[in-house]
């Protein structure tokens, strides 16, 4: 196997759940092939570096081999290897998130915490 459609791999390599949101990532300008936006129809071959924007990280990848079939996960990371940019990058973005929502309260005030809030309130007035 030479090249294999883009959406294809990116659904064999796990990267998305269908085939169709994969197509639809493409076309929405979260996947670069060598540094361009790339078509779903676009085929890959291995060298080839992607990125793939999913959610908050950006995943960097270089295609070690083709597949165009969905097999089991530890076999889908046979397929790609994730540069050591992108694996520091992403870790250092996650501890910056958590670092940042470690002071915000997640849950809802009680009663007294909210006769806090309002005795504050009526204070500032």
């Amino acid at each position: 196997m030479e090249k294999v459609r883009i959406d294809k791999w990116l659904w064999a390599a796990r990267f998305f759940k269908t085939r169709n949101i994969a197509k639809q990532a493409i076309e929405g300008g979260k996947v670069h092939a060598d540094g361009h936006r790339v078509k779903a129809s676009k085929e890959v071959s291995t060298g080839a570096k992607l990125s793939i924007r999913q959610g908050w990280d950006l995943v960097e990848v270089e295609v070690v081999s083709l597949s165009n079939q969905r097999r089991g996960a530890e076999i889908a990371r046979m397929l790609y290897r994730e540069t050591e940019d992108s694996i520091s990058r992403r870790e250092r973005e996650k501890a910056e998130r958590q670092a940042t929502n470690a002071g915000i309260q997640q849950d809802r005030p009680n009663k007294k915490q909210r006769r806090q809030i309002h005795r504050f309130l009526r204070e500032q007035e």
